[in-house]
């Protein structure tokens, strides 16, 4: 077995083989995995074993090597639908060493652990001094590409929250993913405390799998895969061609219209309306997920804004004829765009 290093949105991944191929669940299909005990994972470089924590049965898994790990749900593969279950973690840190705990559901996994998604937990930034650590105690990230990092420093407090958490206390999160977007809930709450419009994971269907970090005991429990019929969306939507764009952000409405061109991964064009005429476009196509380019002109929109450059970055999937995603101003705006192909 080889180990991954450099897909992670911690440190290392460690994932099995698992018989996937096979025809997608009915819609509304239950799984149910008590985790009373390991007999329905599949584990690499984590220990897993049945115990008894906070006064019910799961299955708890250790990771003494660094890093972090996978323990694979046997005979899931999930696309569309609600997963749910209890998680606890309990820090193994000496004093004085600051560990959040981190424990979270990676799902659309690759049998080798190339690519994922994850939501994952940070119970001990819930109640810290830091405002900015406060925000950090739910968290989404994707595999290959999309860390926490990049995430954070792209798009800062979008695909993060904050959420009142508590470690070596059981917490129930449940999440529903449809196509590209999902929800996730925590202790029955009915409102989500984070929602991903356009998650960036390159597959739209895979693996389910607990996560756990080193430095600590991460406690599952009572695993629900509850699945729906697929969201019509398919990868590999086309860039080429002209768009007619709408942005909506915190700073006003900005539209205009890109031509663009792709040659393999590589796409350029040009952007005309609001920050300017024909200004070029540089960016990425990946599978039908595209990131995008351009610099204009900011005009003030009020008397306390300024003029000045415009740097406007897109990105967001390709669907078809139509297009979604995240806007920037660098500085000035942030926001979502639509896109819909011209005949």
């Amino acid at each position: 077995m080889n180990l991954i290093p450099a897909l992670t949105c911690g440190a290392f991944l460690f994932m099995l083989p698992l018989a996937f191929g096979q025809p997608a669940p009915a819609a509304g299909k239950v799984q149910s995995f008590a985790l009373a005990d390991a007999s329905d994972l599949s584990v690499h470089g984590l220990k897993a074993e049945p115990v008894e924590y906070l006064g019910r049965k799961a299955v708890r898994l250790t990771q003494e090597t660094g890093g972090d790990g996978f323990a694979l749900i046997n005979g899931v593969e999930f696309q569309d639908g609600t997963i749910e279950a209890d998680m606890a973690v309990r820090p193994t840190t000496p004093p004085g060493v600051r560990m959040p705990g981190f424990l979270g559901i990676a799902f659309r996994a690759r049998t080798d652990g190339s690519h994922y998604e994850l939501f994952y937990l940070r119970p001990g930034n819930s109640t810290s001094e830091d405002q900015s650590m406060r925000n950090h105690s739910v968290q989404y990230c994707a595999e290959p590409g999309f860390d926490w990092y990049r995430l954070r420093r792209m798009w800062p407090w979008v695909y993060e929250s904050h959420a009142d958490l508590t470690l070596e206390k059981w917490i129930h999160i449940k999440f529903e993913v449809a196509g590209r977007r999902a929800r996730l809930y925590l202790n029955g709450s009915a409102q989500p405390a984070l929602v991903v419009d356009g998650m960036k994971g390159e597959d739209l269907k895979g693996g389910v799998a607990l996560w756990g970090f080193s430095g600590e005991e991460s406690y599952f429990s009572n695993l629900k895969v509850t699945h729906a019929k697929a969201e019509p969306v398919s990868n590999g939507g086309e860039a080429r061609g002209e768009w007619a764009v709408k942005c909506t952000s915190d700073a006003g409405a900005f539209n205009g219209s890109l031509k663009l061109e792709r040659e393999g991964g590589k796409v350029t064009g040009k952007w005309t309306g609001s920050f300017g005429n024909d200004l070029p476009v540089e960016g990425t196509w990946r599978d039908g997920y595209v990131e995008l380019t351009f610099r204009g002109e900011w005009k003030p929109a009020g008397p306390k804004d300024t003029p000045g450059a415009a740097a406007t970055t897109l990105a967001g999937w390709i669907d078809g004829n139509g297009a979604k995603g995240r806007m920037k101003v660098t500085d000035r705006a942030d926001g979502q765009w639509t896109a819909q192909r011209k005949e």
